[in-house]
C-alpha cells in the first residue's frame, strides 16, 4: 500500500492536510495539550537482548524459561521480539520513495509517517477503491454476462438488487476499517512485501511462483474460514445476511455482513506477513480477488470444471448452503466432503420457459429441504413470487 499512499500524498493528501491540519493551525493549537500528554507517556523502550540477564529471562534459544522470568521484563521482552520483525527501511513517510518531495510535506502537524493520517488516507483511499471497484466491475457483469433471467426464478427476492447494493456499500467502509491494521503494519515494516527485483529476490521466477502460492494459501485459509462461518451460531449471527440471496447478481457480491467480509479476507492480509510477495503484484492480486468475487456471483455458467471453483460451484453454495465452501478452486471440498457438482441443468443453453421453470421449481424443492435444516422453518425473505 505504500505506493498508492505515496502517489496520493504526492498528488493530494500533502495539500489537503497541510491545508486542513497546518502546524500552528488552529487544529494544532488545540490539540497541543493532548500531543504533549501523549508524548511524555513512558512507553517500553526496545531494548538490547544482550542486556538481559538470560539466566533469569531467556535461554540459549531465544526462548523464555518461564519457570524463572522475571515478570517486570516479559513488557520489554516482547517489545523486543515484535521489533526483531519490523523492516525500518520499508517504513513508511520517513523519506519519499518514489517522488520527489512536495512543497507541503513538512508543513501538517500530522507528518506522512503519523499512525492517524496513515489510518484516515487509508480508510478513504480503500474505500473509494472498493466502491469503484465494486460497482465498475458489477455494473459490467450485469450489463455484459450475467443472464437477466434470473429476474424470473421463484426465490428471486423482491427488490433483491437494490438490497444487496445498499448492503454492499454499506459493509465496504467498515471491512475497510476493520482491515486496516493489517495496513498499517505493512507500511511501518512488518510485512515480507518488496519491491527491487532481483538475485537476492528471487528474480522474475519467483514472483510468478507467488501467484499459485498466494490462491493456495488464500483458498485452504477461506475453506476453514468459510465453513467456520457455516456453524449454525456463527451463520445466524454473521454469515446469514450473505445468504439472504438464494439466487444472485453481480451486486450481490460484496452484500455481507461486515464482520463476515472481514473474515473472509483475513488470509488475503495474513499472506504478506507471512511470506514474500511483490508489491506491485499485490495490488493486482488484491485487484484481482475482487474481480472474482463478483464473476462467482455474475450467474454465467461458462464451465463446469472440476477442479475450479467458479460461478456453478459457487451457485450450489447459495442454493444448498452445505457445499462448495472453497474461494478458487474445488480442492479443499473434496478434501473435506463438501464437495457437490454443479446439476447439468445450470448448462442448459436456451431453454424453453416451460423446461426454465421445471428446473428452478426442482432447485426450490432442494433448496427450501436444506433451507429448512440450516435456518429452521421461518423464513424472512421476501421473494418476487409467493
Amino acid at each position: 500500500m505504500d505506493i498508492v499512499l505515496e502517489i496520493c500524498d504526492y498528488y493530494l493528501f500533502d495539500k489537503v492536510y497541510a491545508d486542513v491540519f497546518p502546524k500552528d493551525g488552529a487544529v494544532h493549537e488545540f490539540l497541543k495539550p493532548a500531543i504533549q500528554s501523549f508524548s511524555q507517556i513512558d512507553f517500553p523502550s526496545l531494548p538490547n537482548l544482550d542486556s538481559f540477564d538470560t539466566n533469569s529471562t531467556l535461554i540459549s534459544s531465544n526462548n523464555f524459561n518461564i519457570s524463572n522470568v522475571n515478570p517486570a521484563t516479559i513488557p520489554s521482552y516482547l517489545f523486543s521480539k515484535i521489533a526483531s520483525y519490523q523492516d525500518k527501511s520499508e517504513i513508511y513517510g520517513l523519506a519519499p520513495k518514489f517522488f520527489p518531495a512536495t512543497d507541503f510535506i513538512n508543513t501538517s502537524f500530522l507528518a506522512r509517517s503519523n499512525i492517524f493520517r496513515e489510518t484516515l488516507s487509508l480508510f478513504i483511499i480503500t474505500t473509494i477503491f472498493g466502491w469503484l471497484l465494486y460497482f465498475i466491475v458489477a455494473y459490467l457483469s450485469y450489463v455484459f454476462v450475467f443472464d437477466k433471467k434470473i429476474f424470473n426464478h421463484p426465490r428471486y427476492l423482491k427488490n433483491q438488487m437494490s438490497l444487496e447494493i445498499k448492503r454492499a456499500t454499506t459493509a465496504i467502509p467498515v471491512m475497510v476499517l476493520l482491515t486496516i491494521p493489517f495496513f498499517l503494519l505493512e507500511l511501518n515494516g512488518y510485512s515480507f512485501l518488496y519491491l527491487d527485483i532481483n538475485e537476492c529476490t528471487g528474480g522474475y521466477k519467483a514472483i510468478l511462483w507467488q501467484i499459485p502460492k498466494f490462491i493456495l494459501f488464500t483458498d485452504c485459509g477461506i475453506y476453514f474460514l468459510h465453513r467456520w462461518l457455516h456453524w449454525p451460531s456463527v451463520y445466524k449471527v454473521l454469515h446469514k445476511p450473505h445468504h439472504k440471496w438464494i439466487v444472485c447478481t453481480p451486486f450481490a457480491s460484496h452484500a455481507f455482513h461486515p464482520v463476515d467480509g472481514f473474515f473472509q479476507s483475513l488470509p488475503y492480509h495474513l499472506y504478506p506477513l507471512l511470506f514474500p510477495l511483490h508489491k506491485v503484484l499485490y495490488l493486482f492480486l488484491f485487484t484481482f480477488v475482487n474481480f472474482w468475487t463478483v464473476m462467482i456471483h455474475d450467474g454465467s455458467y461458462w464451465s463446469n470444471d472440476p477442479v475450479v471453483n467458479g460461478t456453478a460451484c459457487h451457485t450450489v453454495h447459495h442454493l444448498y448452503f452445505n457445499y462448495n465452501y472453497g474461494q478458487f478452486t474445488t480442492l479443499w471440498d473434496r478434501l473435506g466432503n463438501s464437495y457437490r457438482r454443479p446439476d447439468d441443468s445450470l448448462f442448459v443453453k436456451d431453454a424453453k420457459a416451460e423446461e426454465e421453470k421445471k428446473i428452478w421449481k426442482e432447485q426450490t424443492r432442494k433448496m427450501e429441504e436444506i433451507r429448512g435444516e440450516v435456518e429452521g422453518k421461518v423464513d424472512d425473505r421476501e421473494y418476487v413470487e409467493q
